[in-house]
């Protein structure tokens, strides 16, 4: 059955998700966004149907909220009782056990079921103009239920897969927000930290892969993900100690020219890449 859909926010994962929809199901994919040059470009390009009204709202069977946690947030507070009963809403935040908490007491005086989501995609650009459908091929979706029917998370599954995400996983707000900080904020961090060396000036023709690899990200929306790193910074927090003291540990025993405490500590990294991948 052909489904109204509304994309708040056509930045690169909201205008990703909406190239995707209209790409690859029967829906209508309606939008909506602060910066008219992002609605207008997605209008022109096919990327959307049109830009949603407040009367699309009311007609919404499925909300997808691209945009920060404070304005997903802010948004529902604002247009969560124009829903009509039974509308799906869901976002795409990289954190979610705050976004979780405030939507659900949000939801007691609404008639919407609210689904964590997470597509585990992107790009070291941002905005409209970089957004690209590819991204999700072979992704992964993370879904935390938050007490949702399990209709509605079938839904949101499904429309995850004909987007062409590999996987759908299921979680739970803290667990995500826990290995997120591990697989996703961490190498944030150190991609940071890595480029503010005084060498990174100095690395062409110097550098291959490994600086390739190592600094990608370091490219970073620093509003964004200043807001994710607090967001869930007691999970980041620990996860930084761990990677501080295991740098610790490789630093002294190059300092002590201890090389078999050196290869052992490589030996052990390496055993564990080779059995997690």
């Amino acid at each position: 059955m052909k489904k109204k859909i509304v994309l708040v926010g056509l930045g690169l994962i909201g205008g990703s998700l909406a190239k995707a929809l209209r790409a690859n199901t029967q829906h209508e994919v309606l939008g909506i966004d602060t910066d008219e040059d992002s609605l207008l470009d997605a209008c022109a390009c096919g990327a959307v149907d049109g830009k949603a009204t407040k009367g699309d709202l009311k007609e919404a069977d499925i909300v997808y909220l691209c945009v920060y946690p404070e304005a997903a947030v802010e948004f529902v507070r604002q247009y969560g009782k124009c829903l009509k009963p039974g509308c799906i809403v869901t976002d795409t935040c990289g954190v979610k056990g705050k976004i979780c908490s405030e939507l659900k007491r949000e939801q007691e005086n609404c008639e919407f079921y609210f689904v964590a989501g997470h597509p585990m995609a992107g790009k070291e650009f941002s905005g409209f103009p970089a957004s690209d459908p590819s991204i999700f091929v072979g992704a992964s979706y993370l879904i935390a239920p938050c007490g949702a029917p399990e209709w509605a998370v079938k839904e949101i599954s499904e429309l995850a897969a004909a987007m062409g995400f590999g996987r759908v996983v299921l979680t739970t707000p803290e667990q995500h927000d826990q290995v997120i900080a591990f697989t996703s904020q961490v190498p944030h961090v150190l991609a940071c930290a890595y480029v503010m060396s005084p060498r990174c000036r100095e690395h062409q023709g110097f550098s291959a892969g490994s600086y390739r690899d190592v600094s990608r990200v370091a490219r970073i929306n620093e509003v964004l993900w200043s807001r994710l790193f607090l967001d869930n910074r007691e999970s980041l927090v620990k996860e930084l100690d761990t990677l501080l003291e295991n740098i610790g540990k490789i630093r002294d025993a190059v300092a002590g020219k201890d090389e078999q405490k050196l290869r052992e500590l490589l030996r052990t990294a390496a055993e564990i890449k080779r059995e997690v991948g």
